[in-house]
């Protein structure tokens, strides 16, 4: 694990931007947040901000940016296709839960849009629900671009701030010591998270 989160932190600053806002904007605009660990990898980003390898003004711009553009084309599939999209068998098991995320959508409006931004599977399906809603996107984009915000600060401030624990373990105990610290950290954020989205699912 250390040499693997040792490898990550060690990659250029172009790739590190590349990947964490792919990983961001897919996981909001095709429907893959189940599956791609968008969050995850945008702590991460934080971290090589707090390491010098990436700038952390641009890797949260990126977040930022990559969140609210890749939920606007989510919100534009669900408007096209979503009827379609959501009928289909994978969505089976998962019915109940997008039956109330979408009674949720119908009740609060715009501010289930923001809301959803912090909950995985909210996040993967409601730009996608408001679309096929057909809630105005003058009435989406703000509240969109809101909780990009403030969730997209809030991650990779959570990866920097890490990042500057691991800086301080690393001059006291050696390099080795903190990426150990970091990995068990990086782990029991992992875990956290898989265990909050069965507690959802139950």
């Amino acid at each position: 694990m250390d040499s693997i989160l040792g490898q990550i932190l060690d990659q250029p600053a172009w790739l590190v931007y590349l990947i964490v806002g792919l990983v961001v904007f897919v996981e909001d605009a095709l429907f893959v947040g189940f599956v791609v660990p968008g969050e995850t990898v945008a702590v991460l980003g934080g971290v090589t901000a707090s390491l010098g390898t990436t700038n952390v003004w641009l890797i949260g711009l990126i977040v930022v940016a990559a969140a609210v553009l890749g939920d606007s084309v989510g919100y534009e599939i669900g408007r096209v296709w979503g009827t379609q999209i959501i009928a289909r068998p994978f969505f089976d098991k998962r019915r109940q839960r997008l039956d109330q995320a979408q009674a949720f959508l119908r009740e609060r409006g715009g501010y289930a849009v923001f809301l959803a931004r912090w909950t995985a599977f909210l996040r993967a399906v409601m730009p996608a629900l408001a679309g096929t809603s057909r809630m105005r996107y003058a009435t989406f984009l703000p509240w969109n671009a809101l909780g990009g915000l403030a969730w997209g600060t809030a991650v990779v401030a959570i990866g920097f701030f890490a990042g500057h624990s691991y800086q301080k373990v690393a001059t006291w105990f050696g390099e080795g010591s903190a990426l150990a610290v970091l990995a068990i950290a990086l782990v029991a954020v992992i875990v956290w998270h898989l265990r909050r989205r069965r507690t959802q699912k139950a």
